[in-house]
């Protein structure tokens, strides 16, 4: 289980969102960033722990979950958060394991959002926000000169994810080149796995359109956006408003050592 991108995430000192307390807690590889009411680090332990040891004990039992790039049709717990997973990774079409970090953000934004009236939670540039008013979440795209300068504009009032794939920055797995394939929906699993696969699909400028026409298809996938040098590429629920600089959260991926 590995969801770490990046020892040092610098983007993460640009977000600091008006009137929240926020604080970064770490178990084994899970390394999130939290914004709510008040600090929250040891409920936020407490959840991150709680969900870690479901996915590792169903890896003990089962290891192939691990590592499987195809979708996962042996049984898992029902209304657990290996369930979320393999449902969502089966929705596109991949293995379970492509939709672990959005399933552990919203998992732990849920558990939190009785504390507090607003949450946001960063898991290696995949995001999970509950609570409030409209927000700005700042697209990042490592190399890619658009990289930085754009937002996405979302309601969290009733939970949004917003995650984003690449297959130029990092060391997660993309079989395609995008610098920024981001998916916006109310499911963490479904955006982080979805997002995957739209990276994956996008090799050249050329095939943005027909995969972003495949995002929309997938059943609770409400926006998509692909970054691939100076071409953006939008479809869905999705409304761009220019980077304000601080105060906004971020998803993507900006750089090695970011």
């Amino acid at each position: 289980m590995n969801e770490t991108v990046y020892t040092r995430r610098t983007y993460r000192e640009k977000a600091a969102p008006e009137g929240l307390s926020s604080f970064r807690v770490v178990v084994g590889e899970t390394d999130l960033w939290i914004a709510a009411d008040l600090d929250l680090t040891e409920l936020a332990l407490g959840s991150i722990r709680r969900h870690r040891t479901g996915i590792e004990d169903y890896i003990a039992a089962h290891p192939v979950f691990a590592t499987t790039l195809k979708v996962w049709e042996q049984p898992v717990p029902p209304r657990s958060i290996v369930a979320a997973m393999v449902n969502a990774a089966a929705a596109v079409g991949i293995g379970p394991m492509a939709s672990v970090a959005g399933s552990i953000a919203e998992a732990v934004a849920r558990d939190l959002i009785g504390h507090t009236t607003r949450v946001m939670v960063e898991n290696g540039g995949d995001l999970y926000l509950m609570g409030g008013s409209i927000r700005s979440v700042g697209l990042l795209a490592g190399p890619s000169p658009l990289s930085g300068r754009m937002a996405l504009s979302v309601d969290p009032s009733q939970g949004v994810a917003v995650c984003t794939s690449s297959g130029t920055v990092g060391p997660s797995l993309s079989m395609g080149r995008a610098d920024a394939a981001t998916v916006i929906s109310p499911s963490g699993a479904l955006a982080d796995a979805a997002a995957t696969e739209l990276g994956n699909r996008i090799r050249r400028p050329e095939d943005m359109e027909k995969a972003l026409d495949w995002a929309l298809s997938v059943t609770g996938v409400t926006g998509a956006v692909v970054i691939m040098g100076e071409t953006l590429g939008a479809k869905g629920k999705v409304e761009l408003v220019s980077l304000g600089g601080t105060n906004e959260m971020v998803s993507g991926r900006a750089g090695e050592g970011e």
